[in-house]
């Protein structure tokens, strides 16, 4: 498939970025998440391939402070997708391999140049707060 330019260069500033970060499309397809991405997470991009945010919303098992399941449609990302608008949110993740993280989550909308929403962005970091 191709993308537009915003998304491209997303991707390409990603790779250089020693942050985690996913990229969606505008309909929350995750596109792509970087190598730090990976290792917080616990799986390689190149294994999962792209996935539908039903998918990607609950794999890493994003739970609230008092340990519930968070549905998708809480997470920064998500809320951005809907919106179009960035959101802030530190939650907990249990990666595929079963280890268990608190996070801080930014997310922001890709807006192309004509002024089209193009997708979205999210980068977020181990929380050091706990």
């Amino acid at each position: 498939m191709a993308y537009p330019i915003e998304i491209i260069l997303s991707r390409q500033l990603a790779d250089c970025l020693s942050m985690p970060v996913f990229i969606t499309d505008t309909v929350g397809n995750l596109i792509f998440y970087n190598e730090p991405a990976e290792n917080l997470l616990g799986t390689r991009f190149e294994e999962t391939g792209e996935m539908k945010v039903e998918t990607w919303g609950t794999i890493f098992k994003p739970k609230d402070e008092d340990g519930n399941v968070m549905p998708p449609e809480n997470l920064p990302l998500v809320r951005t997708l809907k919106d179009q608008y960035p959101y802030h949110k530190s939650f907990w993740i249990e990666s595929m391999k079963g280890n268990t993280e608190k996070i801080s989550v930014t997310s922001y909308p890709i807006i192309g140049r004509a002024g089209n929403f193009v997708g979205a962005v999210a980068i977020f970091w181990e929380a050091k707060d706990i």
